[in-house]
């Protein structure tokens, strides 16, 4: 049973407010709208999933009006696809969509990431750092998709191009599983931990504010990723990676997780 048929297990800050408070709705909304993102991009509601909106309101003891915004909210974000008189889902690409993704993120993650390099700071390096080690010993599938996700993004945050931002997210956002299954079955699968050299290098061209070598860097990373899917796609033997110490897989259970659907 989804745990949106159930009774939440928290006393919901806003559940007691008036219909007409605005600072409640809103803050109900983005609870609802965290609680999604944080579902989906973790792998406990898969791409497909379809989404009820008389369940999710029933689940967080609010109106229809703030989870409609919250889905909208994940609609811009690329993480959900609503229809009129279809209803909502979790978005889903296919792989030939996915690699015309990856595409269009090894032409714009270079830019992102030229724009930032000048700008980190001090700080920002020893954050991207300490990542990069953290990256070196993670033992499960899903520790290791938060940490990559937040490296790469942390490169990008001091562009001061929030539009381009906002697109390279979307990008992440739609192609998470596709990266999930890249790691799992490619890099990962005898096991945590394993070493992405990658990583390291464009970490050495950051500290030494290298931004063509960061841009040649970037754009070779996700290459790899898509020249994977295309030819596991193609039935093409996958890459050969060592493992450094063979770990059981991450198990990702999922109260969440739906029924799949075409619609």
């Amino acid at each position: 049973m989804s745990a949106y048929q159930r009774p939440p297990h928290w006393k919901d800050v806003a559940r007691d407010a008036p219909e007409d408070d605005p600072d409640a709705g809103r803050l109900m909304s983005a609870r609802i709208a965290g609680e999604i993102r944080s579902a989906v991009l973790s792998g406990e509601m898969r791409p497909g999933t379809r989404i009820r909106q008389e369940l999710l309101a029933a689940h967080f003891g609010a109106s229809r009006i703030p989870v409609r915004e919250a889905l909208k909210q994940l609609e811009n974000e690329g993480l959900v696809v609503m229809a009129p008189n279809r209803g909502a889902w979790i978005a889903d690409v296919n792989s030939e969509e996915s690699i015309e993704i990856y595409k269009i993120r090894e032409a714009v993650e270079p830019l992102a990431i030229g724009e930032s390099v000048p700008n980190l700071t001090d700080g920002d390096i020893e954050t991207l750092d300490r990542i990069v080690r953290e990256l070196e010993h993670v033992m499960t599938l899903e520790e290791y998709i938060k940490l990559d996700r937040e490296f790469h993004l942390r490169t990008y945050s001091r562009a001061g191009m929030p539009q381009l931002l906002a697109m390279v997210e979307r990008f992440w956002n739609s192609t998470q599983h596709f990266r999930r299954q890249f790691v799992s079955e490619t890099y990962a699968k005898d096991g945590f931990p394993f070493s992405d050299p990658q990583h390291v290098l464009i970490m050495d061209a950051i500290r030494a504010r290298d931004v063509e070598a960061a841009q040649v860097l970037v754009r070779l990373h996700i290459r790899r990723t898509r020249v994977v899917i295309q030819t596991t796609e193609k039935g093409a033997a996958r890459p050969i990676v060592a493992s450094r110490v063979a770990q059981p897989q991450a198990h990702l259970g999922s109260v969440y997780r739906g029924k799949r659907t075409n619609e």
